[in-house]
């Protein structure tokens, strides 16, 4: 048997090419010849191959595939089809495209085109479909997969690296000045919600007396300018520019700080298919408000402080509330520690993935 891991751009910090990569790690620890094909790669040691040349690799009957679908790429749905053996499709979700509406049309219509593709991924019949989350699997099967062949799988991560990074120690220095630290990290886009983050951080800083802090960790896309330019927008309409640190494109090491020093972290995000800084925040210990939307609620558990609503009050007082409490702030590490301990470490995860793997292994 032979393993061909189908994903279009291949990036070693990118979460759907961390996923990948684990995925080959563990089927060559299995004995089995593992290829990654795909359009192009960064950043990353292991050799890839062409697209195209998958099902030569490993089409047989014997085989298996893993297709990584998170965009639309019409050619891995033909090369899925030439192969014979088992095919799996494991989905990291797609934006909705209504989110950048506003600020990109090259990202709608990205976003339109993966989501197109979504019926006839499902309807192709692979052996087995996999979503991230529960949130994931259920778009899946709305889409026409089969329930019964289909499983959750979190996506592998590379959480162990952060919490075995050295930190920061500039970056510490700065961030232990006494001020509360709210932080936010992930991918600078509209369907994170950085604005109604700023909402939340400048309704703590009305409501409560003290220093804080917003610590906005995430890479800036130019193609996301538009975006990005409302987000500081509002931030200076608050009058909230000498409160804010915008860390782009942070290193290892400064995560690590980010996380270690923040007093909260709050995602106010609006979509996500899983959203890997939460159990970021977990691991290392840094105690979780968040806005259920999406995929949230099933990855966080009751690992922090959910809610539906939109008030930014609310999130502020939440804030607050976990600053002044001690008990509960320690009940919600704990939880979390738990939670990632038993539901998102990479040894249930590994374990999780090979169960699936059952029947061709």
């Amino acid at each position: 048997m032979k393993a061909g891991i189908l994903i279009p751009v291949l990036t070693s910090k990118d979460a759907v090419g961390a996923d990948a990569l684990a995925m080959v790690a563990i089927l060559e620890n299995l004995g089995i010849e593992t290829r990654v094909f795909c359009l192009s790669a960064s950043g990353v040691a292991h050799r890839t191959f062409p697209a195209d040349q998958l099902p030569g690799f490993a089409g047989g009957p014997g085989d298996l595939v893993i297709y990584h679908f998170s965009t639309g790429w019409p050619d891995a749905i033909g090369l899925l089809r030439r192969c014979r053996g088992y095919r799996v499709v494991k989905y990291h979700n797609i934006t909705p495209p209504g989110f950048f509406r506003e600020y990109s049309d090259d990202y709608r219509m990205a976003c339109e085109k993966g989501r197109g593709e979504l019926v006839t991924v499902a309807k192709l019949g692979c052996e087995l479909y996999l979503g991230d989350s529960g949130y994931n699997l259920d778009e899946l099967v709305d889409a026409g997969a089969s329930r019964q062949g289909g499983g959750v799988l979190a996506p592998f991560h590379r959480v162990g690296e952060i919490v075995e990074a050295e930190a920061d120690v500039a970056l510490i220095d700065t961030l232990t000045d006494g001020a509360k630290n709210f932080l936010m990290v992930g991918r600078v886009a509209p369907n994170k919600g950085h604005l109604a983050l700023v909402d939340a951080f400048d309704a703590y800083v009305q409501g409560w007396s003290g220093a804080a802090r917003l610590v906005i960790v995430g890479k800036i896309d130019p193609r996301l300018q538009r975006y990005t330019d409302a987000i500081t927008g509002r931030i200076e309409a608050y009058g909230l520019g000498d409160r804010v640190m915008w860390i782009n494109a942070a290193s290892e090491a400064q995560l690590k700080a980010a996380y270690l020093c923040s007093h909260v972290f709050m995602l106010m995000s609006r979509h996500e298919g899983f959203c890997v800084p939460l159990i970021e925040s977990m691991a290392i210990g840094t105690p979780v408000v968040a806005h259920a939307s999406s995929a949230v609620p099933l990855t966080l558990g009751d690992a922090g402080l959910l809610w539906e609503e939109d008030d930014p009050w609310l999130y502020a007082a939440s804030a607050a509330r976990l600053f002044a409490d001690d008990e509960l702030r320690a009940d919600l590490l704990a939880r979390a520690r738990r939670r990632y301990r038993e539901e998102f470490s990479v040894d249930v995860l590994t374990r999780r993935f090979t169960d699936y793997l059952e029947p061709v292994l």
